[in-house]
């Protein structure tokens, strides 16, 4: 069994040995057991009122306190081997073809690079310790628009780089503002952007002059706006009320008059660009059926153009030239491309691609010849092809990276199912060892549950998912009610204060594993594991549904819903309110979700790292769950990083993050 020390700087509270932790039993298993049982007289653990986010809240001695210590060199070199497996990323094709400009991660945080052809070698364009990313280019070619980040703050500025390198020219960066591309316009003079900065809670849209470098506001109505097209002087505005509701409006530069078209007074789920005619929209919606589907809209209907299947549309592109839409089809997780006219959704063939669980549309050119179409699987390292409708070839840029490891030695996502007290059935994706078939006691599970929590688990390559199989864990990622991709009553069958009804689903999965999956009558160690809403479903395991795992370790997770609303970003807060709960009309509601008041039940060691930038889950979050495990003893910790946001970003980071919770999982579980 391999020795832990005691680990002073992150808050560890370890015993020397893993073999001495205390076995904990599972008490859930009565028909009586209420998770809820304060709600009908038990008193609620204390509040811990904390104010704001960010660095501001967090005082030096605690971040010095809180920081990672040093990994077992051995777990660290094999992570840094899996973590040197990389496939080729999706990038911003140039009009005629030969060029390429893509983001990536090879200095260990995200760059620009150019790419003067297929194979050819790639051209660093952008550098430092800041994420840097493309946010487009101008339909003429002349420039890029990048976006950079600081710490993961989620405040990002926006420069101009001209494509042969050289200085960055600031169109925006401003403090605690966030400036986002809208769209760069066709005669590439002009550059239109979002920003906060005159309302915390919403964006206004500014136009750049690229030759003049001046600015000027073009559109200030309060809310959460962005600009999802335009045509003709004519702008396709979404405005975001919440993360699955939106409206959808018209706005005319010239008239200045914005016109209502869709979503007005709903609480449905839009996604709109001009098509091919006048007066035409093409529009991704669930609002007629269960399923997404795609849509023409002409003189106020909704005219089918997709096909009536159990599956959700689950994006669409068009090209600029309003000939081609392309879209994808989410099965089970996996996802489908396909290609159609847009003036009558006649099927477009398409080379036939390598085989891949996931297929995607990555980018189009502004010409409409080039796509760059992506393959994703749990067992190959992802890879991108250029399609040439012209020439009708596929044309591979960069080759995959898998430097002294064979991918296809990764343990395949293999669809299963468990089924929920109520008997739904809850799909999981499931990776084993190959080890664990013939082994003589059961393996050590690992449950990771998605963020979101409207994402969803997917069979796709994950170098981090195979470093807990090469562990020897058994990786399960569940899709509990309330993800993406199983149709609208799956999806909202979470919100508000019904994810009391469903939020058992994390519970019963724990259950399913210990019973079906034991060998000769010993059940297996489970842990759990998520970041975000994972994290924050990873606190209620711990805590509500204590003894169900025996550890958890969580990455920006909510402890308290109510002071996560009332302390997380302005616009955060609008868009998580429609899925959690008013803090104060459902304060009850949110109250009894919360892991803050369940906290007196932990039984098992608990490990919480933390972005002290995170904008959307507030560092008081982390240090208030932290603060209650320690008055009660229990083992675990907190990590935190003064440099990252929300989750680890740096490559330094993500080692971190991913090496101690191998090494915490396997002092607990094995």
């Amino acid at each position: 069994m391999k020795l832990l020390g005691m680990v002073v700087a992150c808050g560890f509270a370890v015993s020397a040995r893993a073999d001495t932790a205390d076995p904990f039993s599972y008490p859930h298993a009565h028909p009586s057991y209420d998770p809820f049982a304060y709600a009908h007289g038990m008193p609620l653990v204390p509040e811990r009122p904390y104010s704001g986010l960010g660095a501001a809240t967090v005082s030096p001695e605690d971040i010095q306190k809180y920081a990672p210590a040093a990994l077992d060199p051995v777990v660290s070199r094999h992570i840094q081997a899996l973590l040197d497996v990389r496939g080729a990323d999706a990038g911003v094709i140039t009009a005629k073809g030969d060029r390429m400009f893509f983001s990536w991660k090879i200095t260990g945080t995200s760059q620009v690079w150019r790419q003067d052809g297929p194979m050819k070698y790639p051209v660093q364009l952008t550098a430092g310790e800041d994420a840097t990313t493309v946010a487009g280019l101008a339909p003429d070619d002349s420039f890029v628009v990048v976006s950079r980040d600081v710490g993961g703050a989620e405040n990002p500025g926006l420069y101009v780089l001209s494509p042969e390198g050289g200085p960055l020219t600031l169109i925006q960066h401003t403090p605690n503002v966030q400036t986002a591309l809208a769209f760069i316009s066709d005669d590439s003079k002009s550059i239109y952007y979002r920003a906060n900065d005159r309302d915390a809670a919403s964006y206004a849209i500014y136009r750049y002059d690229v030759k003049t470098r001046t600015k000027e506001l073009v559109f200030g109505d309060p809310g959460l706006w962005s600009v999802i097209d335009q045509r003709d002087g004519v702008w396709l505005l979404a405005k975001e009320l919440g993360n699955t509701q939106i409206e959808i409006s018209s706005y005319d530069l010239a008239k200045k008059t914005l016109v209502p078209l869709l979503g007005q007074g709903e609480s449905e789920e839009y996604q709109v660009a001009f098509g091919p005619k006048a007066g035409q929209l093409i529009v991704r919606t669930n609002k007629l059926g269960e399923h997404h589907r795609l849509y023409v809209y002409e003189h106020g209907t909704l005219k089918p153009l997709s096909a009536d299947e159990p599956h959700d549309v689950e994006f669409f592109a068009i090209d600029h030239a309003r000939k081609r839409i392309y879209f994808a089809v989410n099965d089970a997780g996996q996802r489908w491309l396909q290609v159609i006219d847009a003036s009558n959704g006649t099927p477009i063939a398409i080379p036939k691609l390598p085989t891949a669980e996931l297929t995607t549309l990555q980018s189009l050119s502004t010409s409409g010849r080039f796509a760059q179409i992506g393959l994703n699987s749990s067992s190959a390292v992802p890879t991108s092809l250029v399609f040439d409708w012209q020439t009708r070839r596929t044309t591979e840029w960069r080759l995959p990276a898998a430097p002294e490891i064979d991918p296809a030695s990764f343990a395949k996502a293999v669809l299963e199912t468990f089924p929920a007290r109520d008997g739904t059935p809850i799909p999981m994706y499931v990776r084993r060892p190959a080890a664990c078939a013939s082994a003589a006691t059961p393996c050590p599970v690992i449950v990771q549950f998605h963020g979101g929590p409207e994402g969803q688990a997917r069979p796709e390559f994950s170098a981090a998912a195979q470093a807990f199989v090469d562990a020897g864990f058994i990786l399960v990622w569940p899709n509990v009610r309330g993800s993406t991709g199983y149709g609208k009553t799956w999806l909202h069958a979470d919100d508000g204060a019904k994810r009391l009804a469903v939020i058992t689903d994390i519970e019963d999965c724990a259950r399913f594993i210990r019973t079906t999956w034991a060998v000769k009558g010993v059940a297996p160690k489970i842990g759990v594991n998520g970041g975000s809403y994972g994290g924050y479903s990873t606190l209620i395991a711990m805590t509500m549904f204590a003894g169900a795992y025996d550890a958890g370790a969580e990455s920006v997770g909510m402890s308290n819903l109510v002071t996560f609303l009332e302390n997380t970003a302005p616009y955060r807060r609008i868009l998580r309110t429609s899925e959690y709960g008013d803090p104060v009309k459902d304060r009850d509601a949110l109250a009894k979700l919360s892991p803050i008041h369940y906290v007196d039940r932990i039984k098992a060691p608990l490990l919480v790292f933390q972005g002290v930038n995170d904008p959307r889950v507030p560092v008081g979050e982390a240090l208030q769950i932290h603060d209650a495990m320690t008055e009660r003893h229990v083992r675990g910790g907190l990590i935190l990083f003064p440099d990252e946001g929300h989750g680890a970003q740096k490559r330094a980071n993500i080692v971190l993050t991913l090496g101690h919770t191998i090494e915490f999982f396997t002092a607990y579980l094995k």
